[in-house]
């Protein structure tokens, strides 16, 4: 999942799943979409054969790939069992995510209605929208795990869901469809694994290393089409091609929904969906889309081909994190413009200016925390308050852990190479052992990477990035005095839990009385929210020296009013690289390796 500019960054269960045979009768939903009453999905589920080993039924406590709390159980609004005569049987609900049935064995029809997570409000971890569901008079949006649930021990057996909606609506997802028109899913990780927009939507398609590429587009206003977006995506789905030597998918489908909203997108292992605010189109909207999309493709590797056991077959009762969340999403990221800069669609500069960004986003967090850390807490509140970080120092190491590797070889084995080696290795059915992939990784490369390891992955030795880029020719400089002078509002924001907290603040916002980590809650008045945030920066990017602003913050509950004035302040680079005019032959032929797909 990646957050949009790097902004954005437990339930009590009864039971836990035990291994068992692989079910073989499919759980047969029917999702009514032409009543699309009180935002609410009207869902039907037929079955038979159940046990007590099946007595309860289960929803989501949370997803792969969201990595945070979502209890899908907070949003039932009503669950009932019939026999197979029609008649009710008694049914209680045992914990947030869980009813229990009383005799399951004689249970051949679960109905219940569940209400969208997009306008349902609920106290705290609200779902991320692009992970969530939604229901509107010319679409539906459903992410698996926030419409369907299983009877416990049953998570392994196949599924069919014929949908009822409008005629005139199109449906795009990555799921097949059978015989009668169901959608049909190995397992429950496989519908969770595959969401579907259905509505007034556009489509295109094309060929990418003998893949089909289906991108389906529903726009608010029309004014984006999927064949603008695709066009733009070529060269970048070309350069995934080469970069990855073939893909491991046969057919792959991005969802995008342009509508109110910008949050950002999730991965699955044969699609992406974006949530994303509708504008004009343009070429700076089509490069952001397709820039995202290059991390979101990418997790065809990661996790798809190179995972844990943990995520093997997901834990869905009791959230469990993985250790390797700076693979999933670092190594995604940092390939994301490897890619690109390879396949020559990132110049140099604009790949230098991703190094910059993300370092400056490592510096405004808390620079003892792991990546192992963060990938352990990522579900609790404290790893929330860190989890932007794995796009952004989960990159950084991976971009110096492939210069130690092309280092090591000798310029003939990098990180790109090694990825491709171990997704041969393992694959969609083939997880890693959760504890030794360190010990693998560096029995398959060299004695060295257990340090790097060591020191960049598991602690938080500080980033070698002098050393590193200069084995390549490229000169680091954490700040250059650019001799200029520009407008500055003396403060800084991070968005933690789903709030702007200021950060970085001048002493004449203190003496006005602000703190740092004060809520930011508006700005001249206007509302500060995720969907309002780009709006806003371009408002601040007109700012000059001497102008007026109002910030609104939150603490303890009360708000506090400040008024203050854009000051001026030298303007200093940080964290800038550059070429090395004087690199050495050794320097620039390593560099020019570092360049290409080898």
């Amino acid at each position: 999942m990646k957050i949009l500019r790097l902004l954005v960054l437990a339930s009590s269960t009864l039971l836990f799943q035990f291994t068992t045979a692989k079910p073989t009768t499919p759980l047969v939903y029917e999702v009514n979409l032409n009543d699309r009453a009180d935002d609410q999905f009207k869902v039907t589920l037929r079955v038979s054969g159940l046990t007590a080993a099946n007595a309860v039924y289960q929803f989501a406590s949370t997803a792969p790939g969201t990595y945070q709390i979502m209890d899908i159980g907070r949003y039932v609004r009503s669950f009932k069992a019939f026999d197979a005569k029609g008649r009710e049987l008694k049914t209680q609900q045992v914990s947030t995510n869980q009813w229990q049935f009383d005799k399951p064995e004689n249970v051949r029809t679960v109905q219940y209605s569940i209400a969208e997570t997009w306008d349902t409000p609920v106290n705290e971890h609200k779902p991320y929208n692009m992970c969530g569901t939604s229901i509107e008079k010319d679409h539906v949006l459903i992410n698996g795990q926030g419409v369907f649930g299983f009877p416990t021990g049953m998570q392994d057996a196949p599924i069919d869901v014929k949908l009822n909606y409008p005629v005139e609506w199109s449906v795009g997802t990555a799921l097949e469809k059978n015989t009668k028109g169901y959608f049909t899913a190995a397992n429950y990780d496989r519908i969770v694994d595959s969401p579907i927009l259905l509505g007034r939507l556009t489509k295109a398609t094309t060929t990418v290393a003998g893949a089909q590429i289906d991108v389906y587009t529903y726009s608010k206003s029309d004014k984006i089409k999927s064949d603008q977006l695709l066009t733009n995506m070529q060269s970048m789905l070309n350069a995934a091609g080469q970069f990855l030597k073939q893909l491991p998918v046969k057919r792959y489908t991005f969802l995008y929904h342009f509508e109110d909203q910008d949050w950002g997108a999730w991965e699955h292992s044969y699609s992406s969906e974006y949530v994303i605010k509708e504008e004009e189109f343009s070429k700076k909207l089509a490069d952001n889309m397709t820039s995202i999309a290059a991390h979101e493709f990418f997790h065809v590797v990661t996790p798809l081909n190179i995972h844990s056991e943990i995520i093997q077959q997901f834990n869905f009762v009791t959230p469990t994190p993985s250790e390797h969340l700076w693979l999933y999403e670092g190594v995604t990221e940092w390939a994301s413009d490897a890619m690109q800069l390879r396949g020559q669609i990132m110049d140099m500069p604009t790949y230098f200016e991703e190094l910059s960004q993300k370092i400056a986003y490592d510096k405004s967090l808390d620079t003892t925390y792991s990546l192992s850390k963060l990938g352990l807490t990522c579900y609790t509140d404290e790893g929330q308050r860190q989890y932007g970080n794995i796009y952004a120092r989960g990159a950084l190491v991976a971009g110096l852990l492939d210069i130690r590797l092309l280092e090591l070889s000798n310029g003939k084995r990098g990180l790109r190479e090694v990825i491709n080696e171990l997704a041969t290795t393992y694959g969609p059915n083939q997880a890693f052992p959760e504890k030794e992939f360190f010990t693998i990784f560096t029995q398959k490369t060299y004695p060295e990477i257990a340090d790097f390891f060591n020191r960049y992955v598991k602690a938080t030795d500080p980033l070698p990035f002098s050393d590193y880029y200069g084995k390549l020719g490229i000169t680091y400089m954490p700040s250059v005095n650019t001799g200029q002078k520009a407008p500055y509002m003396g403060m800084g924001a991070g968005f933690v839990d789903n709030k702007f907290l200021l950060t970085s603040l001048s002493d004449s916002l203190r003496k006005a009385g602000l703190q740092e980590k004060d809520e930011w809650v508006a700005y001249n008045g206007q509302p500060v929210t995720l969907e309002t945030f780009s709006d806003i920066q371009h408002e601040l990017k007109k700012q000059k020296v001497g102008d007026v602003y109002e910030l609104t913050v939150r603490r303890n509950g009360q708000e506090l009013k400040v008024k203050s004035t854009v000051q001026e302040k030298k303007l200093v680079q940080k964290y800038k690289f550059q070429l090395n005019p004087q690199a050495t032959p050794q320097q620039v032929q390593l560099r020019e390796t570092w360049q290409r797909n080898l």
